[in-house]
């Protein structure tokens, strides 16, 4: 309790000097005229401010909606992981406890826990693949106590996505949300269980989107998490971030950490990859991945100057696969792609992001760039093999 008490004397203290420095500053600009009438009156608002000119001030906010359509839908996912038995070294006092040497012995199961999305009344709940990873057993605990054990239907390491199924009929579900239209700054709600601290519900905004960490081991990965501050620990992982319409818009799946626990950001699979993962592994039992084949380069200032770029937005083409997709379209080395369909393309990870949607066999119309001239192409995109098909789930790679 003493050690609590001080943890709030200390906050109280730093808050109360944040406060008096905070008045001082404005007392200091008030009376030097630091921000002088100059800075601080504008015979006319600058082009930015003009869009938000005639939006009414922001209320306050309040998450208690979007916390009660969520939380009932978010479910903790317990794992159990059964070591491989292990021969015991020859040691007198060993085999006087656990017997003779040579013989195996049962090693102690582990268990892991993590979140999950129900998303149908009928019992499918996503989770990231990382959760349920090698699992011998699955349980599923809803926010009501009820505890069931899961089938696993199929996973996705590309995307860290896996899908579950329990077996009962009209459970809660969180609607799902269009990832697209979150705007950085708009508030989110993260909803999971940390430390088996179950239904918690913590806030933040959007800080980034289409943000790669790499942080995914597998071929063909693909990242473009949302990035929020909302607090995120170890068991919010395949938990539900929600808009304040109470949508889901994307599953919690890892933090940015030096210690293990929430130290400022976290970061989200979208919905706009979640439900095509989804419906690939509903429907086939695995994911059916597109590919453009092409060999990215992201622009920077130096690449600019060295390529003689006419912008610093979009995917450059260090290379085009021989007989891919791209290739086929006619995209080449140099090219500077801008925008798929009517999705703008700003960076390498749009790019992975928007192919990710699509299936072999779709056709997608490239904008892209060629010395400084804007062209566009269809592309007919492939599988991994380089024809349309879909692929079995028995086909797949580990």
């Amino acid at each position: 309790m003493n050690s609590i008490l001080k943890s709030i004397g200390t906050l109280a203290v730093v808050a109360a000097v944040s406060a008096a420095t905070t008045v001082g500053v404005l007392r200091y600009g008030q009376t030097s005229g630091l921000w002088s009438d100059s800075f601080s009156r504008h015979d006319s608002l600058p082009a930015a401010y003009g869009r938000f000119a005639s939006l009414p001030q922001a209320g306050e906010t309040d998450f208690t909606n979007a916390a009660e359509l969520s939380v009932n839908a978010v479910v903790h996912v317990k794992t159990i992981y059964r070591n491989q038995s292990s021969s015991a070294m020859r040691d007198p006092l060993f085999e006087f406890f656990f017997g003779h040497p040579g013989r195996q012995r049962e090693m102690p199961a582990q268990q892991a826990s993590g979140s999950g999305v129900i998303i149908s009344e009928d019992g499918y709940i996503v989770t990231n693949n990382h959760v349920i990873d090698h699992a011998q057993q699955i349980q599923v605990v809803l926010n009501d106590k009820r505890e069931y054990t899961a089938t696993l239907v199929g996973t996705d390491p590309t995307t860290d996505i896996a899908l579950l199924k329990i077996e009962e009929s009209g459970l809660p579900v969180i609607l799902m949300g269009n990832s697209d239209d979150l705007r950085v700054g708009e508030w989110v709600l993260a909803v999971g269980n940390p430390f088996n601290l179950t239904s918690t519900v913590t806030a933040g905004i959007v800080s980034a989107k289409a943000r790669n960490i790499n942080i995914l081991d597998a071929d063909m990965k693909i990242e473009s998490f949302i990035q929020t501050d909302a607090a995120v620990n170890p068991g919010n992982s395949g938990g539900a971030l929600v808009n304040t319409r109470g949508e889901l818009v994307g599953i919690n799946t890892a933090i940015a950490s030096q210690t293990g626990s929430y130290s400022g950001y976290s970061f989200a699979v979208p919905t706009s990859i979640v439900q095509k993962v989804v419906s690939d592994i509903r429907q086939y039992g695995t994911v059916q991945r597109a590919v453009l084949g092409v060999r990215m380069r992201e622009i920077t200032s130096q690449l600019q100057k060295e390529k003689n770029l006419s912008t610093l937005q979009g995917a450059y083409v260090e290379d085009a696969v021989e007989d891919g997709a791209a290739q086929r379209a006619g995209i080449r080395s140099g090219d500077v792609i801008i925008r798929i369909d009517d999705m703008a393309i700003k960076t390498g990870t749009d790019l992975q992001e928007q192919i990710g949607r699509h299936r072999p066999g779709d056709v997608v119309i490239i904008t892209l760039l060629r010395n400084g001239e804007q062209m566009t192409v269809r592309a007919t995109l492939t599988n991994r093999e380089g024809g349309t098909e879909f692929i079995p789930a028995s086909d797949r790679h580990p």
